[in-house]
């Protein structure tokens, strides 16, 4: 199914401080299928890394979907808050008041959660916090290493001249990390700058959010890329967090070659499709209703 789409501007909110782009078919749709919400990746306003979120968007309307994407409060066109919340509290509200507008402008009960590195942690963290989320697409979440994983990670590297040469000239990054990492061992009282945002998950919590997660009956599409330095191979989340029951709710999918912003376009080109199927593929709403999907939308 290929249908005509509309893109509109909105503003989310209680102080309609959230500036999002809603798209959507221009015909009639199934009103409580799963509305898409895309969240920001770190401080990467809406459009996402090479406006990947955009053709996101576009796609999965095309398919049928209602699709906001929208900005966290303080990143690009969306105000900072004003009540003192933290970060991560900030971004918490922010999601709940994006799904909170969804459900009283379009009628959307269900509501898959899509985020890149921060913004599927953050995805994590809330999903099983509220009711109305069905589905959480993960692509590179944070995850614990592995010896597996540092077996590959050394293994690929120790065969690339590239790498050496990287290691040698101090333009590793790799190497910069766990250069840190051992100084803070062996000098336990200073601090070394870090040269990655931390995560807004901690790894003494991650298995009990993904556990949450799956108790409320969630369902995850989790993509991992093979050059990103969260994980190695496909199946690290298994590894890492063994005492999560995943069972049938989780579907794993890697990229091998691919880097963690999906710079090349056959990348995000699979990477959409995937998506798009994925999201076809959930079993719809028992209370599915058909409302005309292009009626104007208050601000």
């Amino acid at each position: 199914m290929t249908l005509r789409i509309s893109e509109q501007a909105v503003l989310l909110g209680q102080r309609q401080s959230l500036v999002g782009v809603l798209t959507r078919a221009v015909a009639e749709t199934p009103a409580d299928g799963p509305t898409v919400v895309i969240l920001n990746t770190g401080i990467i306003h809406r459009v996402g890394h090479h406006r990947m979120f955009v053709t996101m968007s576009r796609a999965l309307a095309r398919a049928g979907h209602t699709v906001l994407r929208f900005d966290f409060s303080g990143i690009g066109d969306s105000d900072p808050r004003n009540d003192g919340l933290s970060p991560l509290a900030s971004c918490m509200a922010d999601i709940k008041d994006a799904l909170d507008w969804l459900e009283r402008n379009c009628q959307a009960s269900r509501v898959i959660l899509v985020g890149l590195c921060s913004g599927a942690d953050h995805a994590v963290l809330y999903g099983h916090t509220d009711d109305r989320v069905a589905a959480l697409v993960l692509m590179d979440p944070t995850i614990p290493a592995t010896f597996r994983y540092y077996v590959h990670f050394i293994g690929r590297r120790v065969t690339r001249l590239r790498s050496w040469i990287r290691v040698m000239t101090g333009r590793s990054s790799v190497a910069r990390i766990w250069l840190g990492q051992a100084l803070h061992i062996v000098w336990p009282w200073r601090t070394f700058r870090p040269v990655m945002m931390p995560s807004p998950i901690t790894h003494d919590k991650i298995d009990e959010h993904y556990q949450k997660t799956v108790d409320k009956n969630i369902s995850i599409l989790a993509v991992f890329t093979e050059d990103a330095m969260r994980q190695t191979y496909r199946e690290q989340i298994l590894d890492a967090l063994p005492n999560v029951s995943f069972g049938s709710k989780l579907t794993l999918e890697l990229f091998p070659g691919s880097d963690h912003t999906f710079i090349l376009e056959s990348d995000r080109s699979r990477l959409i499709r995937l998506i798009v199927e994925w999201v076809d593929s959930l079993p719809p709403s028992r209370s599915a209703r058909v409302l005309p999907a292009a009626a104007s939308i208050p601000a």
